[in-house]
């Protein structure tokens, strides 16, 4: 039985950085999502409200390829003594992303997850044979990010 679009439109990732400042100060700069483009080149936008429920708004993202994803973020979880901050996203990716923060060294590991459903028309139409690139393209959007976060941790 071959998969359906569904299936191959649905993704969970996973990345550890290892980031070189105490927890606390990694939260600060994390639950600062409206700055998230200064340091990270793939996130071209974010925009954030507060609502009667909480603290949302709308990024925008682009990687190497030539589309821009959207999505609406409205926070689920944030909770520093524990370190994590958590979202659930709907628009061109419906699901959720979660920062889990924990003390390691003199530094913080820092591990992302997320679990999507893409819903962008385009993405999902090249959902078969789209996906391995689609996959190499969000690694290179990790990387980059990592980098950028921690060249602003090192006060680079």
């Amino acid at each position: 039985m071959r998969p359906t679009t569904a299936r191959w439109s649905h993704y969970r990732f996973r990345s550890v950085w290892q980031l070189p400042a105490p927890p606390a100060t990694v939260f600060a700069v994390l639950a600062r999502v409206e700055e998230y483009p200064r340091w990270w080149p793939q996130v071209r936008e974010v925009t954030t409200a507060e609502g009667g429920d909480g603290r949302a708004g709308t990024a925008r993202f682009r990687s190497l390829l030539p589309y821009d994803l959207v999505v609406t973020a409205r926070e689920r979880r944030r909770d520093e003594a524990a370190g994590v901050l958590e979202v659930a996203m709907s628009g061109d990716l419906d699901g959720w992303a979660r920062w889990t923060l924990s003390a390691r060294g003199g530094g913080t590991r820092a591990l992302y997850e997320q679990e999507v459903e893409v819903r962008k028309p385009l993405m999902r139409r090249l959902a078969l044979p789209g996906r391995p690139v689609f996959l190499a393209n969000h690694a290179l959007m990790m990387r980059s990010g990592r980098r950028g976060l921690t060249a602003l941790l090192n006060g680079v």
